[in-house]
């Protein structure tokens, strides 16, 4: 559940003059009590969900001591699968929205996280563009080919749902989704896919479940969280103190603009997944026809470089 103050609901860091957002009680430090439960501060599960099977729901998440290594913090957050009854395995299920619980059935549409922009207890306004985000996870599993799920969604001012539905799948600006194994602590790193098509970030939304399948998995299946963080890779990044290139990202005629002192330089400009995906020498207008999303520009001039980041949209 989410508690109204702006110290627990974002903090600020400071890098090369740009303000960069973090989810609020990403480390999972801050717990309140909800229904007969608790539930980390900014984060909502079943004790707190919508629908007309809300009145089956049971505790799905506690706060523990085991935390992920190298941590200051105390405490993550665990989350678990229970057996629901008529032959129903609930999944645990954390997020910045709402749960609904709309069907007996785990796989119904009507059982989905949602983002309720009308309601800050159920919703995480969000307006910035990270390039990825990271994470520490803990799974057990009775199944050794058992996935868990991580999927964070940048949306636009809809009430965007998880699972998608087709209307929810227009309001997307950027995802980033991880299913994983079976594991100790480990540290994990999703870049954000900013292929859209919505394009004005309003909010984020962040679930984490003990299986990426609705139902899958078995009782007591077990997932800890800790430690989120959200990465910003700053542009104006280079050894010298000056540099003899600029960058504009023209999304007017599509092109990048450079304007270079002295001789041309090379460039290289890499997605999201780490492909090269143009390269040349720098002109006034280099056509760039991609698709919507935060792209990294490397320019070369003699033994300096510099890296840009620029938005396509």
């Amino acid at each position: 559940m989410k508690q109204l103050l702006l110290s627990a609901s974002v903090a600020m860091f400071s890098f090369c003059g740009f303000a960069q957002t973090q989810i609020g009680n990403s480390d999972f430090e801050q717990w309140e009590a909800v229904s007969s439960g608790e539930e980390p501060v900014n984060w909502n599960s079943f004790m707190t969900a919508s629908g007309s099977f809300n009145s089956f729901a049971d505790a799905q998440v506690a706060q523990d001591t085991d935390v992920r290594p190298g941590t200051s913090g105390t405490t993550s957050a665990r989350i678990w699968s229970r057996d629901a009854g008529f032959g129903v395995t609930a999944n645990g299920n954390l997020t910045l929205g709402q749960v609904n619980m709309g069907a007996i059935v785990a796989s119904d549409p009507a059982n989905h996280n949602i983002t309720r922009t009308g309601d800050a207890e159920f919703s995480e306004a969000f307006t910035d563009m990270p390039d990825s985000i990271v994470f520490w996870v803990k799974y057990e599993a009775q199944g050794s080919q058992e996935q868990a799920r991580m999927k964070a969604t940048l949306h636009d001012d809809y009430d965007y749902r998880d699972p998608e539905d087709v209307a929810s799948s227009a309001e997307v600006v950027a995802t980033a989704e991880m299913n994983f194994s079976p594991t100790d602590w480990v540290r994990m790193a999703v870049a954000f896919d900013y292929s859209g098509p919505a394009s004005n970030v309003a909010y984020i939304l962040v679930t984490f479940a003990s299986n990426a399948t609705p139902g899958g998995g078995d009782p007591n299946d077990q997932v800890w969280i800790d430690d989120i963080e959200l990465i910003y890779n700053n542009n104006g990044l280079s050894e010298g103190n000056e540099f003899p290139v600029n960058l504009f990202m023209n999304n007017e005629t599509n092109e990048l603009n450079f304007q270079v002192e002295g001789e041309p330089a090379q460039f290289e400009v890499i997605d999201m997944t780490g492909a090269v995906v143009l390269s040349g020498e720098t002109s006034p207008s280099v056509a760039f026809d991609a698709p919507t999303g935060i792209y990294m520009v490397n320019v070369l001039v003699g033994n300096e470089s510099k890296r840009f980041k620029v938005y396509h949209q």
